[in-house]
């Protein structure tokens, strides 16, 4: 029977990652589907469930941090899609790219631009990324 977390993290990882949340679930069945279950109850059923931060924010927090790391590139296309389909702009996933080369380095930025750029160009949002320009910023 499953638990209250695992429910509600079910629920909440659809809303968010819907396919693509679900397909990280069921490639784990066969290996380990503890860790399956662990990241359905923890990060979805506890952390995602609490009310301080609505999902927006935590789905930016979220692509920060894994652009910060610099080396989770699946999960970070993952999460960028999240935080499409929980309302982010493809111009404040940039920005939030952008602003993790001042403090996780360009490599890192990069990584993760290059993560954006694919999930926007699937998404058919690829121009509409590209309209942060520094010509707009000069004098």
């Amino acid at each position: 029977m499953a638990t209250t977390r695992y429910s509600a993290g079910l629920s909440k990882l659809n809303e968010i990652d819907g396919e693509a949340g679900q397909k990280v679930i069921d490639s784990l069945q066969s290996i380990c589907p503890d860790l399956a279950r662990y990241t359905i109850e923890f990060p979805f059923g506890d952390i995602y469930q609490r009310p301080q931060l609505d999902l927006k924010s935590r789905e930016i927090a979220t692509v920060a941090a894994l652009t910060a790391l610099g080396h989770c590139a699946p999960q970070l296309n993952v999460h960028i899609n999240g935080a499409l389909n929980v309302g982010c702009s493809a111009e404040e996933i940039v920005e939030v790219i952008l602003q993790m080369a001042v403090y996780a380095g360009f490599p890192a930025a990069l990584n993760g631009m290059f993560v954006a750029k694919e999930v926007f160009a699937s998404r058919g949002l690829l121009e509409t990324a590209a309209t942060c320009s520094t010509a707009e910023l000069a004098p």
